[in-house]
């Protein structure tokens, strides 16, 4: 049966809300189609607001992935601001999509795609305004399978209550997979109900059913175990993992906005995974191994992707792009391709132990050159062997000296407070380390316009990293540290005005802590956080800090835990985590292994980057039948022609 567009009825309402243009809709490259055409539709979410959400790359590769198939529909939906929800509760409309502007409640599958677990309550939102029941338990035939991705997904338990489904990893394969399991069923006149469909799809042993796990929990708070209750349903849930990155070249197709958006550039995801092994790092330990694109496809990539949307900046995505070992010809190729035109290249993350001046020239042929941004993290030598990030004092003054030296004036530092051993002396040498930065530049330059900024986040232990056992920092002694670091900073005249610091207080980080590693009990302060009015907690002006406190009492009143057992507490080896049934790959005592060599009282033990060395078993290569896959090819970017 068709489903009608909800415009018309949306249309006359809009000029009521601000930015009415987010709402609208027909984005270059973006798809409709006949509704009766197919077999299987989903709707995808990445639950904040447009300028955000709309170039999120995961949402746009699934998009694209499953718009090509004949058999399958696929659009998109965003969080709606609160003046939008208060419209659309007051008419009675329903949660839509963009493209085709129908009811999130009409699709077969409603897939959400977290990188942050913050927000959760903008996934309630809009599961309420659909007319979605918020409990899966409550859901029937008539209502989409909610299924949550992304980073977030590798702890799915706190919203375990609202999810009838999660996938860890690469999304291009199972996304298909999963449709083909609906198609059959559907075409089979739906037998079983819900119930079957979703127990096909967690025999596969590729998707998460959180109905189907029974959580017990010790006297003490603990979990005493977590098992599958019902017949066939594995006890374990593996990440997927894509393997020939150049056989999906998404986005082909880049979706163009209609309104101003964070991004505003086409992006080429060049390699995949890291193995670098920084030990706060989540996103570099759930997408082992490296997998590499090959440069000829990154090229074809560039040059398709600027054909279909006509973007002027060009990024190369991945968690430290410098160390793709193609990158310098991959650089020089594109700057060669380019140059005199209006395309520019952009390079977001690089590592100061993979920088140098060769590359940034190439990748400032055609812009200005903006400021230089890396990341030590850990502001002494010791803090930065703790965590595992093997770059010294020397190493980033050299980089820095390098960059003022060939005509830069602006370096940008980030960093973190709050990690495992850190004492106060730690986080006071970020000044120190900031001063020396100016005073080099200064030197190297001849100039006094250098600037340097210090960016500081909190540190938040997250699941299936070696420091998932850590106590967090509480949040009044980050804000004590971050109070003594700005002081120490503003201390000398000859260097306060040269250094700017930016940093976040430590209550959000609090909350990300009881999110990041919480389990299902959590589900009940998220629902009652929304219920009292939570919505876009990723965002400062409307995130409240006493609302989640106030809530997290409320809701665990009648539990022997809080919001510190969740976050300032330290496990312990035996201790039962929330995600210990969910595989990421990762051997669980490698990951134990690796904390305790970060707390060697003679100093950590440094672990180097295995793409270059012989194995460290960390269990990902041999368990998941994956390998690492890295150049050189041997290959020039192709075609040579300059554009």
């Amino acid at each position: 049966m068709t489903v009608e567009s909800l415009f018309p009825r949306l249309e006359a309402l809009l000029p009521s809300v601000q930015k009415p243009i987010q709402y609208v809709g027909g984005e270059l490259n973006s798809v409709s189609k006949e509704w009766d055409a197919v077999s299987v539709r989903w709707a995808l979410m990445y639950p904040d607001a447009y300028e955000v959400a709309l170039p999120n790359q995961g949402v746009q590769i699934l998009y694209e992935v499953l718009n090509e198939r004949d058999h399958i529909l696929a659009e998109r939906t965003y969080s709606v601001w609160p003046d939008m929800e208060k419209v659309m509760r007051e008419n009675g409309i329903p949660q839509f999509t963009l493209d085709s502007h129908r009811p999130v409640r009409a699709f077969d599958v409603f897939g959400l795609s977290f990188s942050t677990e913050l927000g959760y309550t903008n996934m309630l939102t809009a599961l309420d305004l659909a007319g979605i029941p918020l409990h899966a338990a409550d859901r029937t035939d008539e209502d989409p399978i909610v299924l949550a991705g992304g980073h977030a997904a590798f702890n799915p338990e706190p919203i375990a209550d609202f999810l009838d489904a999660a996938v860890m990893g690469d999304g291009e394969e199972i996304v298909l997979a999963i449709s083909e399991v609906i198609r059959e069923w559907k075409d089979e006149g739906r037998p079983g109900g819900r119930d079957e469909v979703l127990l096909r799809l967690a025999k596969s042993g590729g998707v998460y059913i959180p109905r189907f796990f029974t959580v017990d929990y010790l006297d003490d708070g603990r979990i005493q175990r977590v098992t599958p209750n019902r017949p066939g349903v594995p006890f374990r849930t593996a990440k997927h993992t894509v393997m020939d990155l150049d056989a999906w070249p998404y986005p082909k197709k880049p979706l163009v906005p209609l309104a101003e958006t964070v991004h505003e550039r086409y992006s080429v995801e060049i390699f995949r995974g890291c193995t670098r092994g920084c030990r706060f790092c989540q996103a570099g330990m759930i997408t082992r191994p490296v997998r590499e694109r090959s440069i000829t496809t990154i090229g074809n990539m560039v040059e398709n992707g600027l054909k279909q949307s006509g973007f002027e900046e060009v990024g190369l995505l991945s968690l430290s792009s410098a160390d793709h070992s193609e990158i310098a010809d991959v650089a020089k190729g594109l700057g060669d391709r380019y140059e005199g035109s209006n395309v520019s290249l952009s390079l977001p993350s690089t590592r100061v132990d993979a920088f140098n001046i060769t590359l940034a020239n190439e990748f400032s042929r055609n812009g200005r050159r903006s400021g230089l941004t890396f990341a030590p993290e850990g502001g002494s030598d010791r803090m930065r062997k703790v965590i595992n990030k093997m770059v010294t004092e020397e190493d980033l003054i050299r980089t820095v000296a390098a960059a003022y030296s060939h005509g830069w004036r602006q370096v940008k530092l980030y960093f973190m407070c709050g990690l495992p051993t850190e004492t106060d002396e730690d986080v006071l040498a970020i000044a120190d380390l900031a001063k020396k930065v100016i005073a080099t530049g200064r030197e190297v330059s001849g100039r006094r316009d250098i600037r340097c900024t210090v960016s500081i986040g909190g540190f938040v232990p997250k699941p299936h990293t070696p420091f998932q056992w850590a106590a967090q920092l509480g949040a009044e002694e980050t804000d004590a540290r971050l109070a003594k670091l700005g002081a120490a900073i503003r201390s000398e005249k000859g260097y306060a005005k040269a250094i700017g610091f930016r940093y976040h207080d430590g209550k959000p980080g609090i909350i990300e802590g009881l999110l990041s590693r919480g389990d299902r009990r959590v589900g009940r302060v998220i629902e009652a956080v929304w219920r009292d009015g939570g919505r876009f907690d990723g965002w400062s002006e409307h995130f409240s800090y006493d609302r989640w406190v106030e809530c997290t009492e409320k809701a665990l009143a009648d539990e022997p835990v809080d919001l510190a057992w969740y976050t300032t507490r330290e496990r312990e080896y035996a201790e039962v985590l929330p995600w210990d049934h969910l595989d990421s790959g990762l051997d669980r005592d490698w990951l134990w292994e690796d904390w305790q060599d970060s707390l060697e009282e003679d100093g950590a033990i440094e672990v180097e980057d295995c793409r270059w060395t012989p194995c460290f078993d960390c269990g990902v290569c041999p368990q998941m039948g994956t390998e690492i896959q890295i150049g050189p090819t041997g290959k020039k970017l192709l075609p040579l022609s300059v554009v």
